[in-house]
């Protein structure tokens, strides 16, 4: 093989993000444990990294011995049932320091010295599920009852960077019930509040605009995240807000401010826009509707609002639409070629420890692509193929070796 890509990717990994010293330091509640933090977390996180969807697969990966040529000579790897058990009392918030270092790492090299959308670097949130199941649950669940099977899962908001480069998970924040309302809209925004807030401290100045769905078209969600110096684009749809409303038939009686004609694979995009004075906002909002014509005759709209008083509009319409990264380039990824979706482990802080680890996996995956092998491949799947063939080629290098101390 003229290339081993899984060699590229050990030494990008030690050379660039220094994992192996993050995860060493990490500590857990265990008292003369048989296996270290590094002994347990390591080959989880190459799992993640080779896209694996349940740990029996990655069990079957370590009694065959396919990590051993990464561990000095006579190192003995934990079973499933130990990793397991080692999730649920590992440091939720060390590991998230690791995967806050890789972000800051990025940002230092200047992934995003030119901003991901015209010049400004976007985020964007969303809802999502994680590990269901109809067997499996902890006193962290929420569940679905529907006659009389149950269905447990677990709930969060994340955040990703949308828009050109790597699409980085720069945070999450689970649901906690009890603290966050039953209701969708208002639960996800309360979670979603304390995502923001968090990742605005842990990276300043990181952020220039976030994007968000409907549910937080809202006077609570534009206050808090301009408390934090942040602008937002918000969908506008069915709402209750009077103002909101009013600005809706204001706009449908004006004509369009601009048109463009075969704009993004549309056949033509009618813009209006006003500006108006949402109900507890003390500054003014801007609204903004997309009259879309699609090339099959098809007709569809996007309205927004935003804090956005002077940017373009080309560039406004370009984010709205770069908000379906997250659930392409993240959700959807993850949950198809990582089992984001699948039941690993309950209890504890595992729920909160494999999450870190899959985002920390995808990350340093994105990384990987376009910043070391600057997008030679197409997809991530064509990538993994030839670092599992890495893996099972790879010889013995001291070079190579994971500290696991």
């Amino acid at each position: 093989m003229r290339q081993n890509y899984f060699i590229k990717l050990v030494r990008y990994m030690k050379n660039v993000y220094y994992l192996e010293r993050g995860l060493n330091k990490l500590s857990d509640g265990r008292v003369n444990p048989t296996y270290s933090i590094g002994q347990v977390v390591l080959p989880v996180l190459f799992g993640f990294l080779l896209r694996i969807k349940s740990f029996n697969e990655l069990n079957f990966m370590i009694k065959n011995n396919e990590f051993s040529k990464l561990f000095p000579r006579g190192t003995k790897l934990p079973q499933v049932d130990a990793i397991r058990d080692t999730l649920k009392v590992i440091d939720i918030n060390g590991l998230k320091q690791i995967s806050q270092h890789t972000v800051k790492k990025s940002v230092e090299n200047k992934v995003f010295e030119n901003g991901t959308i015209d010049g400004y670097t976007v985020v964007a949130i969303d809802g999502t599920k994680f590990f269901g199941s109809n067997k499996k649950s902890c006193p962290e669940c929420l569940k679905n009852i529907t006659g009389e099977k149950t269905h447990s899962f677990h709930s969060g908001a994340v955040m990703s960077i949308v828009g050109i480069g790597p699409k980085l998970v720069i945070g999450f924040e689970m649901y906690k019930p009890g603290q966050d309302s039953v209701s969708k809209d208002e639960g996800e925004l309360n979670v979603a509040k304390r995502l923001i807030s968090s990742v605005v401290k842990s990276h300043k100045e990181l952020i220039d605009v976030v994007v968000y769905d409907a549910l937080a078209c809202n006077s609570i969600w534009i206050n808090h995240c301009k408390s934090l110096g942040i602008d937002v684009i918000v969908r506008a749809k069915n709402n209750n807000n009077n103002s909101l409303r009013f600005v809706k038939k204001t706009v449908n009686k004006t004509d369009a401010v601009e048109v463009w004609e075969d704009e993004k694979g549309f056949e033509k995009v009618k813009v209006y826009e006003s500006t108006f004075t949402m109900d507890k906002v003390e500054q003014p909002l801007r609204f903004v509707k997309f009259a879309i014509k699609h090339k099959d005759k098809k007709r569809t709209q996007i309205m927004i609002v935003t804090t956005c008083m002077e940017m373009t509009l080309k560039t406004l319409f370009k984010m709205i639409r770069a908000r379906w990264d997250i659930e392409n380039s993240i959700f959807n990824n993850l949950k198809t070629e990582c089992g984001l979706g699948h039941c690993f482990v309950h209890g504890g802080n595992a729920v909160e420890a494999v999450l870190c680890l899959i985002f920390i996996a995808s990350n340093i995956m994105q990384l990987f692509l376009v910043r070391h092998l600057k997008e030679h491949f197409t997809t991530q799947r064509e990538m993994v193929r030839l670092l599992l063939k890495g893996l099972y080629l790879l010889k013995f290098n001291a070079e190579l070796i994971l500290s696991s101390a």
